[in-house]
């Protein structure tokens, strides 16, 4: 069974890039045809897609985060990473990371909280 765990900085300062990279297990993220995404939720808001990368490396990013986020993948550790540009305080969420095949979300890690301040 897959599994997926977030890692990363739980404090970011204003203007900095947050980066966060999610670890699989008992799977390989070049495997056909599932996508790995990143899923924030803002306190008191709906959960919110960010991007993802697929099985074959190829992006997708969500319009309105494009010009601030990157996913990239190193998949000799079988991890993908979220860089995020420019944070504000806005950008306060529990960031998530998921498999999905199509709109299937079926296995995500627990989460992790990311304060932006100063």
């Amino acid at each position: 069974q897959v599994q997926l765990q977030e890692s990363g900085p739980g404090l970011v300062k204003p203007s900095q890039t947050l980066s966060l990279t999610c670890t699989v297990s008992g799977g390989s993220i070049t495997t056909n045809y599932y996508y790995w995404s990143w899923i924030r939720q803002p306190p008191g808001k709906g959960l919110e897609w960010m991007g993802a990368i697929a099985y074959s490396g190829s992006t997708y990013y969500s319009p309105s985060l494009k010009s601030r986020t990157s996913i990239s993948r190193d998949t000799s550790k079988n991890q993908f990473t979220l860089q995020l540009s420019s944070v504000t305080p806005e950008d306060t969420a529990v960031y998530y990371c998921a498999r999905a095949t199509g709109l299937n979300f079926g296995s995500w890690g627990q989460g992790t909280q990311v304060t932006v301040s100063s």
